[in-house]
This record gives structure tokens, C-alpha cells and sequence, in this order.
């Protein structure tokens, strides 16, 4: 019965907000709330509450100075250069704008922090998106899958818990993976050259003259990328292609985004920043001090530095409340979420459920079934509840049958892409929120994509001889 009720609960979550019946928010509480009631175990709902709040209050609390933190660095003009940069290849072209947003999002996902990932390629990309009247979910979409299969670097996470899960070493679970993903990256970067090419054809290459109008209109078209027509009034096409758009240094000026003479740059101090910035990824990598205490040093060096003045530190910490507070909130809303998943036990009765389904007749195959399992394994737990408490079980499964742990490691990575966009997962409301996009839309339109790059993965893997 648990195991139907924890089905019934995941699907009525996913049905009430892509069908935009209910906020994120209001139904990451009410409807793990009403479950909870219904298994009958409604007493316990604030023992259940209080123990995911008390589990996810460090990611809240690393997210909201994390957004403070790159918030200022985006004021001050950090990342200017960056976007100038992006700019200067995309060239108003929008099949050159998505794979952009792949490239950056890939480079930036090294430093293993998803939430980092996110805030800095919007920030760098989201102005040219909206200019060119360019799919914002597209940008979502394709960030997040890039992310999702950079996740699997030792220090991301994932890997790291499959390698104390199975008591194996990191480095042996993930450099033999490293021929998969790279293919399961190029997967995205085409996907990328495939949904800009839709994006071109829907809007034609622009002229930067066109940007203010092409921009207007505020609109997330859950549909572009999918069909070849023009979604709204087709503007001035110069010649189909990118080579044919003629940008001038007025063009580039117009195609800043981010306005050069906003009175909270600080030029003078850019290397300062720079430095900053490239100490505290560091240290967030050698994992010198917790990331949320890392977030929270840097967010209040940065004010006093940048700000010195007090009205000058408040106005910045104001100007990013709705972006600290959107997420913020998001998170403890999952907490609930997840902690009647976990206090009831339908986790446990579903990841058994899945387990006993398969077949015994494919015991030799089992890493091919963990690859299959972790995409709807890990969209619908969390890594920690996947990699502790189902891969051990798939593993001894597989040991019977002769598959070696590492293997059934390698296999457990593969539905990371996916992954990422998992209404548990806190940084994909960083995404969302920071690009203003509807949860359901981003999940309506990458959950297809995001599979399909997994299973690149894992046929990769097979084929490289590592699954």
C-alpha cells in the first residue's frame, strides 16, 4: 500500500504544477501533507517536516548566500566580460545563443556546485535570450542537462556517494566513465545546435536593430524548439544564417547584457573580485570549510568591500530578496516533500518494489538495469537516498550474478542529466526562479531530452566496455 500511496503522491505533485493547478510551493506542502494523513501517520507529520527541514537547512542556507554572493558579483560587474565574450560568438545568432548556453554552463559545472552553475550562466545569458525573444526554456532545459552529466566529477557528488556506498575508490568508479560522458556531452551540445538551429528558423538570424521589439514580449514557449514555425511575428531575417548579421561596435553596445553604466559597477576593484571569487571556488573544492559557511564569509566580504556604506549594502541584499526568498522558500517546501517520502517509508517500499520487479533472468545484466533504474530512481529520491539505499541492494543483486561493484558504480551515474531537473533537487529552483520560468514548463520540455541524453550515456558505457 505504501508503495502505491508514494506512486500516487509523486504523480499528483508532477500532474498538479505541469498542469500549472497548483505553485510549486503550495503543492510541495499540501500534497505530501494530505498523504502523510492518508497512510495514517498523520500525527507525526511535524516530526517528518522537522527532520527534512533540519536535513536541507544547510543547502537553504548555502543558497540563500550563494545567490547574495553572486548577486553583488554580477552588480559590481564580475562577469561582464564573460557575457561580452558570448556575445561576441553568438553574434544575435540563436542556434549560436543555445549551444553558448551549453558551453558556459559545462565549463562553469566544474567547480561541482549546480547552484553556482545556474546563477552564473543566467546571469550571462538570460539578457540575450530575452532580446532576441529566444525559448527561455530552452535555456533551462539545456543548462540543466549540461550540468547533469558534468555532475558526475568526483567532487560533484554522485560519484562520491556510490564510491562510500560501495566502499570503492572515486577515481576507479569515474576516469573509465569519462569516455561515456564525453559522449553523453556531445549528445547535449548537438541537442543544442538542434534546438538553436528550431530557434533560427522560428525567429531568423536578427539584427540587433530588432532586439528591443523582438523582446517585448515576455513569454516562456514551452513549444519552440519543437516545430519550425514562427511562434510569433517573424522579424527581419538577414539572410537565414549567422555569417550574414552584421553587427557593428553600436550593435555589440546594444547586445551588453548587462547595462555598462549601472551605478553599481565597481571597475577599481575587479581583480579583487576576480581573486574573491576564484579563492572561495577553491576552497569550495578542496572542501577547506563547509559551503554554506564559504557562501556566507564571501556574501559578507563581498558587501563590505564592494559597499562599504550601509545604505549601499542594504539596497543590494533588497535588490536580490525575491530571488533569496523564492528559493529559499522552495527548499523548505521540499523538506516537507521529502520527509514524508522518507519519515512514512514510501521511499523504501517503492526502491524494494522496483528491486523485486526485475526479472531474475536478468541478474547477469544488473548493470544495465541500475543504468535504466537511476532515471526514474534519481528523479524521484534524492541522490543520498539512491546511492544509499538502493544501489547497495542492486549491488549485491549483481554480485550474485558475477557483476562487479564497479560496474554497477559506472551504471548508477548514467541518470544524472535527469537528475538535475528532479523537483528535489534544491538548484534547479535557482534555475528556474533566476530565468523566470514555471517549474512544469522546464519539466514539460527537458524530461524527454534529459532521458534521451542518459540513455546516450549508458549505451556509451556499454559500448566502451565500462556498464
Amino acid at each position: 500500500m505504501l508503495t502505491i500511496l508514494g506512486f500516487a503522491m509523486i504523480a499528483t505533485f508532477l500532474v498538479l504544477i505541469m498542469t500549472k493547478k497548483m505553485s510549486p510551493i503550495a503543492a510541495l506542502v499540501l500534497i505530501p501533507a494530505l498523504f502523510c494523513v492518508a497512510v495514517g501517520k498523520g500525527a507525526h507529520l511535524g516530526d517528518y517536516v522537522i527532520d527534512g527541514v533540519s536535513s536541507l537547512a544547510p543547502t537553504a542556507a548555502m543558497l540563500m548566500f550563494a545567490i547574495v554572493y553572486f548577486g553583488v558579483m554580477i552588480d559590481v560587474g564580475l562577469f561582464d566580460p564573460v557575457v561580452r565574450a558570448i556575445l561576441r560568438f553568438c553574434k544575435a545568432d540563436p542556434m549560436r545563443v543555445v549551444v553558448g548556453t551549453a558551453v558556459l554552463a559545462a565549463i562553469v559545472s566544474l567547480d561541482g556546485d549546480g547552484s553556482t552553475t545556474f546563477m552564473i550562466t543566467v546571469s550571462a545569458m538570460y539578457p540575450l535570450y530575452k532580446r532576441l525573444g529566444m525559448s527561455l526554456v530552452v535555456m533551462t532545459g539545456v543548462a540543466a542537462m549540461a550540468n547533469g552529466v558534468m555532475n558526475t566529477v568526483p567532487w560533484g557528488g554522485p560519484t562520491a556517494r556510490a564510491a562510500t556506498a560501495l566502499k570503492l575508490d572515486a577515481a576507479d568508479i569515474f576516469v573509465p566513465m569519462i569516455p561515456a560522458l564525453l559522449v553523453g556531452l556531445l549528445g547535449v551540445l548537438g541537442l543544442a545546435y538542434v534546438l538553436g538551429l528550431r530557434e533560427r528558423r522560428r525567429l531568423g538570424a536578427l539584427r540587433i536593430e530588432d532586439e528591443e521589439s523582438v523582446g517585448a514580449k515576455e513569454a516562456v514557449l514551452v513549444g519552440a524548439g519543437a516545430a519550425a514555425g514562427p511562434a510569433r511575428p517573424r522579424k527581419r531575417p538577414v539572410g537565414g544564417g549567422a555569417d550574414d548579421v552584421h553587427g557593428g561596435d553600436d550593435d555589440q553596445d546594444l547586445l551588453k547584457g548587462l547595462d555598462p553604466d549601472r551605478p553599481t559597477l565597481r571597475p577599481r576593484l575587479y581583480w579583487f573580485n576576480a581573486l574573491l571569487t576564484g579563492l572561495l571556488l577553491t576552497a569550495m573544492i578542496l572542501e577547506l570549510l563547509p559551503i554554506p559557511v564559504l557562501f556566507l564569509l564571501g556574501a559578507a566580504l563581498a558587501l563590505s568591500v564592494n559597499y562599504p556604506r550601509l545604505p549601499d549594502q542594504k539596497a543590494r541584499i533588497a535588490a536580490h530578496a525575491d530571488n533569496v526568498l523564492n528559493v529559499s522558500g522552495m527548499v523548505f517546501a521540499a523538506a516537507v516533500f521529502t520527509g514524508v517520502l522518507q519519515g512514512t517509508g514510501m521511499v523504501d517500499h517503492m526502491a524494494g518494489w522496483l528491486v523485486d520487479t526485475v526479472p531474475e533472468g536478468l541478474g547477469p545484466h544488473m548493470a544495465l538495469v541500475t543504468g535504466v533504474l537511476s532515471l526514474p530512481l534519481t528523479y524521484f529520491m534524492s541522490n543520498d537516498g539512491f546511492y544509499f539505499g538502493v544501489l547497495p541492494v542492486l549491488a549485491e543483486a549483481g554480485a550474485a550474478h558475477g557483476v562487479t561493484p564497479l560496474e554497477m558504480a559506472r551504471a548508477s551515474l548514467v541518470g544524472q542529466p535527469l537528475h538535475m531537473s528532479s523537483p528535489l533537487v534544491p538548484a534547479v529552483y535557482v534555475l528556474v526562479g533566476m530565468a523566470r520560468v514555471e517549474f512544469g514548463d522546464h519539466t514539460r520540455f527537458v524530461v524527454k531530452w534529459a532521458a534521451l541524453t542518459c540513455l546516450l550515456i549508458l549505451a556509451a558505457g556499454i559500448l566502451f566496455g565500462t556498464i
